[in-house]
């Protein structure tokens, strides 16, 4: 009887797919079926791909609203281009075949819906504030730095799409930790990406045991913000204890109804960025009349 040769799936990292550095994999099952050789990432993994993040940070948060709407959009276009394959991979972790073609194309949608407020989001949360000297004082959003992300453990792609999307429109970078049990889209995914357009160390994505990692995506010094995207309440609570050294921003979303247009929203870009106040003197006319 000839035995199934089961893919291994490596992590991303830096615009790289590295095995996992410390030689470990584990076998997800559906129905005593194994998926396929899933890296087991370590926290050495983590750390490279913190370094791979704040690498691409300045590039990426320097570019044009316009280049990261392109790009965002060339991701829909190659998710698009590869459907059939997402769709095989979601049916082969459990979905029904119209769920499979719902959960690409609303991945689709939503990704569309973020590029089309690159270069928006700005309008909606800059302010010109009044103060009581001469003065123009503007707030204006920037974004935060690198960002943590731990998706939905019951999804394998929307989940995962909703999650990092709104984080990278502003010019954030990201850390991921794909579902343990519905890894498949998530290293797929990262495919996608890196024939994207998407810079390396924009979007890493690791797979892995959320228990072993969780601590330490939580306490990373170089670790601007944390998305929890799961309902455990223990792991919230341990998420929060950790975010303290750095005063990290922790920003827990519910994605029970992951499909809702709710999600679509730009308040979810508002959640990763901080408001910058700059003040300019007004101009003063001299007694000759000129400017100076």
């Amino acid at each position: 009887m000839r035995l199934e040769v089961l893919k291994t799936y490596k992590i991303y990292i830096g615009g790289k797919f590295p095995r996992t550095e410390s030689g470990r994999y584990y076998t997800p099952k559906i129905k005593n079926e194994g998926l396929g050789n899933i890296c087991l990432s370590s926290r050495k993994d983590f750390r490279n791909a913190v370094v791979a993040a704040r690498g691409a940070f300045g590039a990426w948060s320097g570019a044009t609203a316009y280049n990261k709407s392109q790009v965002l959009y060339r991701i829909a276009e190659m998710l698009e281009g590869r459907k059939a394959q997402f769709i095989a991979e979601l049916i082969q972790q459990g979905s029904s075949k119209s769920q499979a073609e719902k959960e690409v194309a609303v991945s689709v949608d939503r990704i569309i819906y973020y590029a089309g407020w690159c270069d928006k989001y700005t309008q909606i949360f800059s302010a010109v504030n009044p103060v009581a000297s001469s003065h123009f004082n503007f707030t204006s959003p920037e974004p935060t730095g690198v960002v943590s992300i731990i998706t939905p453990e019951d999804t394998s792609l929307i989940g995962l799409v909703s999650s990092i999307i709104p984080v990278i429109v502003s010019g954030n970078t990201c850390v991921v930790l794909a579902s343990e049990s519905k890894p498949l889209c998530a290293v797929t995914f990262a495919e996608v990406l890196n024939s994207s357009d998407v810079p390396g160390g924009v979007v890493n994505i690791l797979t892995g045991n959320t228990k072993e990692l969780l601590s330490h995506m939580a306490s990373h010094m170089d670790v601007n913000a944390f998305l929890y995207a799961r309902g455990i309440a223990k792991e919230q609570t341990e998420i929060q204890k950790n975010a303290v050294e750095n005063l990290k921003r922790v920003v827990v979303r519910d994605f029970s109804d992951v499909y809702s247009s709710s999600h679509e929203n730009p308040y979810y870009i508002e959640d990763f960025v901080e408001m910058k106040t700059t003040w300019h003197p007004i101009e003063v006319i001299g007694a000759a009349g000129s400017g100076y």
